[in-house]
């Protein structure tokens, strides 16, 4: 049987499993503080090839290469402005063995390209330009080493969103396309969920999925998707949510998310109008088994309620139950003027 592409799986499957978090399992791996998860695809490539393997074993369709920080500006902190294609190359042969090697079903390998960590003009002294130049090179990396998809996540500005699609779009493969939201609802940029859906709508190419990951934990994530959906009803849309909600403890960041919460997720996100899922911070392979085996067990059913969101995964913002008190404080602060 001939292999699916991606966008033909994404186009007739009823849901498809993404991987889970990264840098979180490799700290449980040896990573330290402060150093680039990229520079494991040659020091470590073993450890690599391991937790795209164990995402695979878990159930994941999609897995993501550790290139994050693959772009010249972020490997520029740590003198590797010169080994995106390096660094890129290395990540997608990473993620293609582990996905080659798997035979019970297609794994589909995403590029991931994550922002550049420069203020883009005019909020900031960072041109456009740049970010395209510097997207379109990780892009044509990723491509040449095999990836399936380019996966552009947790973005928060529309500038950057804009320039990290025209880049990625020189190498003409599909895009999918996240943001974060982390701020009362919004991006750190101040974007809605509804504002984002109109921002990818607008865009010269159009992503084949578009959706949310990483925020502030499960019940937030689904929340915002709710809100990406109902602008946006002709998306596929994207849920990878952080693993319940980060707290400090013991000079360690631990996540609260159980499996059984985790599971909770994955179907609340179905039914709330994703069609690709899977999780982000916190999110190990025994969280994705769990979320696999509750997708495979659930038939998709009415659309969640906030109430219920609340009930199962835990607090959500007051925009999410639909008081946007960004606008409400800016009226406020407009009649004291007046």
């Amino acid at each position: 049987m001939s292999r699916q592409s991606f966008t033909e799986a994404l186009n007739s499957r009823p849901w498809m499993l993404a991987d889970g978090a990264t840098g979180t399992n490799y700290f449980q791996m040896g990573l330290m503080s402060g150093d680039a998860p990229e520079m494991w695809n040659f020091e470590h490539p073993d450890r690599v090839r391991s937790l795209h393997g164990r995402f695979i074993a878990a159930g994941a369709d999609i897995i993501l290469t550790n290139t994050f920080g693959g772009n010249r500006h972020r490997l520029k902190l740590h003198d590797g402005q010169d080994k995106v294609r390096e660094v890129n190359l290395a990540a997608a042969a990473n993620a293609r063995a582990e996905a080659d090697a798997y035979t019970a079903r297609t794994i589909y390998v995403a590029g991931s390209i994550g922002p550049t960590g420069e203020i883009y003009m005019p909020v900031g002294t960072f041109p456009y330009e740049e970010g395209v130049s510097a997207f379109a090179e990780q892009a044509a990396a990723l491509k040449e080493g095999g990836v399936d998809v380019l996966w552009i996540e947790t973005m928060s500005g529309e500038e950057e969103l804009r320039a990290a699609v025209e880049g990625a779009a020189t190498a003409g493969l599909p895009i999918v396309t996240t943001m974060s939201f982390d701020t009362n609802g919004r991006t750190m940029m101040g974007i809605t969920p509804a504002a984002f859906g109109a921002l990818a709508a607008s865009l010269a190419t159009q992503p084949v999925a578009i959706g949310a990951n990483c925020g502030v934990g499960a019940s937030e994530l689904v929340a915002t998707v709710m809100g990406i959906t109902e602008a946006r009803p002709d998306a596929h849309v994207v849920a990878k949510g952080n693993c319940g909600v980060p707290q400090y403890r013991d000079g360690h960041i631990h996540y609260t998310g159980t499996p059984e919460l985790m599971a909770d997720y994955a179907r609340i996100a179905l039914d709330a109008g994703a069609k690709i899922i899977g999780g982000c911070c916190g999110t190990s392979p025994e969280h994705l088994a769990s979320m696999r085996q509750a997708l495979e067990n659930h038939t998709k059913g009415a659309r969640p309620s906030i109430a219920l969101v609340e009930e199962k995964l835990g607090e959500v913002s007051a925009l999410a139950k639909g008081v946007d008190q960004a606008a409400e404080g800016a009226a406020r602060r407009e009649r004291r003027r007046s």
